[in-house]
């Protein structure tokens, strides 16, 4: 039966979309407590910094996340899917500067245009649990657990090394050097000496460590970079005496032992003491010092530029071969890392030939390959093999090496044996302004005194006057001005803020009870952690996840949470590509998702984003693509509403849905049902939408090729279109939202259940077989269902088609893709 599509009505996305957004605001649709008795599913996107408006990644990210949720909630969870806003940070206090407006008041406007934005793509957020940590009600309890840490010794104050943003006037962590420039400013970054606040997290290390192991739901590649970060080596720590004071040692350590005869020279870091010693007399040396302040203290930035050095005139003398080595200072030595001094090996580490090669220092080889003995002198041999050239420990295994030259220094004092991290502590400290405060005073006469916990929060002023980049509150003597707690004399308080990591490791937790007023989290916490789904971009492996794994165990171990680790599975998503380059303004190449949304509406954007790459791979932007989206769902829409239409001609077809189907009705039948259990596999466990919106697409055209004549077909038809529709809801969550309802049902999509797989529709009479001779296509079969593989070679061999290319011809294999292929290979 045909109708004029003219008269159905029409795909109106704006419409559709502001009924749907309407009944789940009305119905409070996402909205969610701990009573239930449905098991809990705590899905979890990376919470936005305000920056104003979106961009395709939010939208990408956030969209996977609504889709997990919308999925998980399908299949009965109790499914907690929170948002807030990452508010401090940089950017704005940039912005106040330049626009001459309070951070507040600029966050404030650009989270309401967000908020906004968010609501219009239908993302289902439980909003009654929104939070922003600028908020003090939020950082108090931040300001809580540092206290606890520096109780416990856990949270200190010391001088170190930092990268230095002349411009932006404030500690850079490693990863906002870029190329040696600071990540906004591009400034140059300087190298300086700062006291400031750190948590030791390497009181956790192992923990961390070994923990990993747990986290089968993160993706390997995530694991293995946390594993590379923490970095645990097992070694000695070797002293070497300076050859004219032996009483002064420089310690080194390594987990190569074995190459101890082979040290030619020792490398310091410029900020050693002992190269500041070298350096007072002399000026070249105090120069090139100097120099190396204006490069990163990044281990991976140090280890791409290039090596420079210079020597102090030191001598030092190796403890087992009683060798005198010089002692050279070398920009690639960071003093942050171990004791801030290295033994060079240059025959057996690449970075030390390629020191060596460019200053002619020795090159002493005391390694061999097993299988060979021959040396290749023309680079570094990096592997373990027989020591050579190595006193008594000449001919030993490099492991037996290890182990006897690790009792020999130990048993003389000259070494120990040691573990070592790469890892290093925290540094929390940021000398801005739009951050949380560090709860501590600073008193002439009591040192560093902690703020009574009853004080909290150390609320930020607000309404401050910025005086050029540095930060307001040195100035600000309401804040500044204080009387010790300790000694009850003026005092003032701390001026750095916190790195915003420490509202970004907690936040999540925070989601389950943000209205704890007593407590920093309640039972609430041990409810809906850890995350049950985490997304967000792969930027974030390192430093982020470790920070928010650390701090769990620091909230667990104050009996906040009883789980180990937050998150128990992980999705970084990748980015999107336009024109083959990472979207920015810089490079003229963003897309506007709200002008997209205005034009296709929500659902067609969602549909892209989904449907455009798996989604851990980068996503190509295409406004083609974009257009086939919008296209897919006004065929959807077409689909559905002529079946409607055609249904009201049949007001009995409910009757006709339990009798026996014929053969083109199990087929369309077959098709649906496998349909549903690959939607369901795609989604709930290879996390691959873009096959699952594939496979529904295949479905709907073989609906489109299904003949309508009897009303047991517009009965079976109805079964196929409610089940497309089902699958399509948590990706296009508005348009299938007023399908459901056309389609007759009486409840709303948003509390339906998934769709489930009928066995016996999956039962076929009959199969269809690929034929190949040859790995060549050679035609098709249809064979029963149930015929055994002797009777499948029989039926091919009789098979009159194929007699051409089998007669007088030796078959050698059968190979057999159960129920799809079968391949003759066949020789002359």
């Amino acid at each position: 039966m045909s109708y004029n599509i003219a008269n159905l009505p029409p795909y109106e996305p704006q419409t559709i979309e502001a009924e749907a957004q309407a009944y789940w605001n009305e119905n409070r649709s996402f909205e969610v407590d701990e009573s239930s008795d449905r098991p809990k599913f705590y899905c979890l996107s990376m919470f936005p910094y305000p920056s104003g408006s979106l961009h395709v990644g939010h939208v990408r990210n956030y969209t996977i996340g609504d889709v997990i949720s919308r999925y998980q909630r399908m299949l009965g969870k109790n499914v907690l899917q929170p948002i807030g806003w990452d508010a401090f940070g940089l950017p704005a206090e940039n912005a106040a500067i330049a626009h001459q407006i309070p951070p507040a008041v600029w966050t404030d406007k650009n989270i309401a245009q967000m908020k906004q934005q968010l609501t219009s793509l239908g993302l289902g957020y439980d909003w009654s649990r929104e939070l922003r940590t600028c908020d003090p009600d939020y950082y108090r309890w931040e300001q809580w657990l540092f206290l606890q840490l520096y109780k416990k010794g856990l949270a200190y104050r010391k001088e170190a090394i930092v990268n230095w943003d002349p411009i932006d006037q404030t500690v850079l962590a490693n990863e906002q050097v870029v190329n040696g420039c600071g990540w906004r400013s591009g400034a140059p970054v300087e190298r300086r000496a700062i006291t400031q606040w750190f948590l030791k997290i390497t009181a956790y290390a192992d923990e961390l460590l070994n923990d990993l192991d747990k986290l089968s739901g993160w993706p390997d590649q995530v694991r293995t970079m946390q594993r590379n970060w923490i970095g645990r080596s097992e070694g000695v720590s070797v002293l070497f005496a300076l050859q004219d004071n032996p009483g002064e040692k420089i310690e080194v350590f390594t987990s190569r032992a074995d190459t101890l005869f082979g040290v030619t020279y020792l490398a310091i870091a410029p900020e050693h003491p002992l190269a500041k010693q070298a350096a007072s007399n002399n000026p070249a040396l105090q120069a090139f010092i100097e120099e190396t302040q204006h490069s990163s203290v990044s281990e991976a930035v140090r280890a791409t530029t290039e090596k420079k050095g210079m020597a102090t005139g030191l001598y030092a003398i190796n403890p087992l071969s009683g060798r005198s080595v010089p002692v050279w200072v070398a920009n690639y030595v960071l003093m942050s890392y171990g004791t801030g001094a290295v033994m060079a090996v240059p025959a057996h580490d690449t970075r030390d030939f390629e020191f060596a090669t460019q200053y002619h220092l020795p090159i002493d080889w005391v390694i061999q390959p097993e299988a060979t003995d021959t040396i290749t002198t023309n680079t570094a041999f990096t592997e373990k093999g027989i020591l050579v050239n190595s006193g008594d420990f000449s001919g030993l295994t490099s492991d037996n090496a290890i182990a006897q030259i690790t009792e020999a220094l130990d048993s003389t004092a000259q070494g120990k044996r040691c573990l070592q991290y790469r890892l290093r502590d925290w540094g929390i400290s940021r000398q801005r302004y739009w951050g949380t405060p560090i709860p501590m005073i600073h008193c002439k006469d009591c040192g560093m005194v902690p703020v009574p916990e009853a004080d909290l929060p150390v609320i930020l002023p607000e309404a401050v006057d910025f005086q050029g980049i540095q930060s307001p509150l040195k100035q600000d003597l309401t804040f500044l001005q204080v009387t010790c707690p300790n000694c009850q004399q003026p005092a003032q308080r701390e001026t750095d803020t916190f790195d915003t990591f420490m509202e970004s490791s907690w936040y999540y937790a925070r989601f389950a009870s943000p209205d704890s007023h007593t407590r920093m989290l309640d039972d609430r916490a041990d409810y809906w952690t850890p995350v049950d789904q985490y997304i967000g971009g792969i930027e974030h492996a390192v430093l982020h996840l470790l920070y928010a794994r650390f701090l769990h165990k620091v909230l667990r171990d104050e009996n906040l949470v009883s789980s180990d680790e937050p998150f128990t599975a992980l999705l970084t998503q990748g980015m999107v590509l336009k024109d083959g380059s990472k979207m920015s303004k810089s490079k003229g190449n963003t897309v506007n998702p709200q002008a997209l949304i205005n034009q296709y509406g929500a659902d067609t954007v969602r549909l892209f984003v989904m449907f455009a790459a798996p989604p851990e791979q980068s996503l190509e932007w295409s406004d083609a693509g974009v257009e086939g989206a919008y296209r897919f769902l006004k065929r959807v829409w077409q689909a559905v509403t002529t079946h409607v239409a055609s249904l009201a001609h049949y007001p009995n077809w409910q009757t006709f849905l339990h009798q026996a189907h014929t053969e083109k009705q199990k087929a369309l039948r077959y098709q649906l049902h496998h349909t549903i259990q690959k939607v369901t596999q795609d989604i709930g466990e290879r996390k691959t939408f873009n096959t699952a919106i594939a496979t529904i697409m295949e479905l709907l055209n073989h609906w489109y090729k299904f003949t309508t004549e009897t009303p047991q077909d517009y009965a079976l038809s109805q079964e196929v279109l409610s089940a497309v529709v089902l699958m399509l809801s948590p990706i296009v969550p508005h348009i299938t939202h007023a399908l459901w309802l056309q389609l007759g049902h009486t409840n709303a999509i948003i509390d339906t259940p998934w769709p489930s797989v009928d066995s016996e529709a999956l039962k076929q009479d009959a199969l269809q077989w690929v034929i190949q001779i040859n790995g060549k296509y050679r035609g098709r079969m249809t064979l029963p269902a149930q015929i055994t593989e002797d009777e499948i070679k029989q039926a091919v061999l009789q098979e009159a088609s194929l007699q051409q290319h089998i007669r007088n011809k030796t078959i050698r294999q059968w190979i057999f893709v159960p129920n799809k292929l079968i391949n003759l290979v066949i020789t002359p």
